[in-house]
């Protein structure tokens, strides 16, 4: 699968601040300690609608990860799903009278366009459900060889599920009682109604094939994947056991990751498939939690027709932290380009007051669990000063213009915003 393009990233001077990030399983604030090669893998869409701000918050938290670690000194081998083949997918093309591939193909591409115009870093590895099919039959497989899985005895639709209770460590990453997890999986995909399953939140590896939905050759028999076990395939298969960041939006936490980790887990012995499980909140609009099902979604692209410009995007959804559960307004909206405008004026100033010390505390803000709140406040004194009484270092703009750029992904100069393709 084809990601986006990436954009240059300066160097800065000075050193990075090592980073520390909240930790699900943990509920604690912990130290991230990669090696010379930090590892990430963060979920990405289900392509049947285009990219809102909820996905958008999601995918700018990781961004923020990743530059701050590239300024620590990491490369940083990114990894992200496209899950191109799911039942989301097969309802709304057949709502639309498409062709399923055909809708996941366009929703792929305006996907593509949104993450380059918000000037997201793309991962390394992009991958499409459809190209992994071999590598999730062969963990279904090992699961099934050592007793973590099972068929259903239904002579139709063999489907192959995973058991809750292969790994005794099961539930760690959530930290969800057993009636929260009911609910949750009921809500988000599971079925725990299905005849034949073992226990009512056993998660689907293998669904059998159905008239009129796409299927593989398996030695499962024909079908397509499971959510959960694409995800752990994909980032075992590319990162190995134990990596750094396992990522993405709060709804994800159960059942989706906690299935994900104990999938691969089961199916190599590991304690932990990673070191660190974050997670980004939602984002509502206008009080009111924001869902396709509300018809209420504010789409990245239809604020780029209107000429909105990405860096005010950015710096919106940064003006909250990525762990609370925040609302889109058009105030929010507007203050945001209000400080883009003094930030550009400010960049722009000969000189001003100490760029290398806002460099510091921008640094410092950012390290301590992405706290965009206060690196935003630190530039935003900054820039008035520079606006208004000038400053004894002329090296500052510029300092601060890199510092917007690489940790922040904020162009420092306006740019000419073009509608989506």
């Amino acid at each position: 699968m084809r990601s986006w393009p990436a954009v240059d990233i300066p160097t800065i001077p000075g050193n990075g601040v090592p980073l520390r990030l909240y930790d699900t399983s943990d509920a604690a604030t912990r130290p991230v300690a990669p090696g010379e090669v930090a590892t990430m893998y963060v979920c990405g869409i289900t392509p049947y609608d285009a990219t809102h701000l909820g996905h958008a918050a999601t995918y700018l938290t990781f961004d923020l990860v990743n530059r701050v670690l590239r300024d620590n000194g990491h490369d940083v081998h990114y990894v992200q799903n496209i899950t191109d083949v799911d039942d989301p997918l097969f309802e709304r093309a057949a709502r639309d009278g498409v062709d399923w591939r055909d809708l996941g193909s366009g929703e792929i591409e305006l996907f593509r366009q949104d993450m380059a115009a918000l000037r997201v870093l793309p991962p390394r590895d992009y991958i499409g459900a459809m190209e992994s099919v071999g590598e999730v039959t062969d963990m279904i497989t090992r699961l099934l060889d050592s007793g973590a899985a099972y068929v259903v005895d239904d002579a139709e639709f063999p489907d192959v599920y995973h058991r809750a209770s292969a790994t005794p460590q099961f539930g760690y990453e959530s930290g969800y009682d057993r009636a929260t997890m009911e609910r949750l999986f009921a809500e988000r995909g599971g079925d725990p109604g299905r005849p034949g399953k073992h226990d009512p939140i056993d998660a689907l590896l293998w669904r059998a094939a159905r008239p009129g939905e796409p299927s593989w050759e398996s030695p499962h028999g024909p079908g397509r994947p499971g959510w959960h076990v694409e995800c752990a395939a994909i980032a075992f298969n590319r990162l190995g056991a134990g990596f750094d960041i396992q990522g993405g939006g709060s709804d994800l936490i159960f059942p989706h990751h906690e299935y994900s980790a104990a999938h691969a887990e089961a199916a190599t012995g590991e304690r932990r498939f990673a070191r660190h499980y974050v997670h980004a909140a939602m984002i509502g609009l206008d009080g009111e939690k924001m869902s396709k099902s509300r018809g209420n979604l504010v789409k990245v692209s239809v604020l780029r027709r209107d000429g909105v410009d990405p860096s005010a995007i950015r710096l919106a959804l940064f003006a909250g932290h990525y762990r609370t559960d925040r609302s889109w307004t058009s105030e929010l909206l507007d203050a945001a380009q209000e400080r883009l405008d003094l930030w550009r004026r400010a960049v722009a100033s000969p000189s001003g007051p100490d760029g290398d010390a806002v460099l510091t505390r921008v640094r410092e803000h950012l390290a301590d669990d992405l706290d965009t709140p206060k690196a935003l406040a630190a530039i935003d004194a900054w820039a008035r000063r520079a606006v208004t009484e000038g400053g004894p270092d002329t090296s500052a703009p510029a300092t601060v213009a890199l510092a917007i750029d690489a940790l922040l992904g904020v162009e420092p100069c306006p740019v000419t915003v073009g509608s989506p393709a």
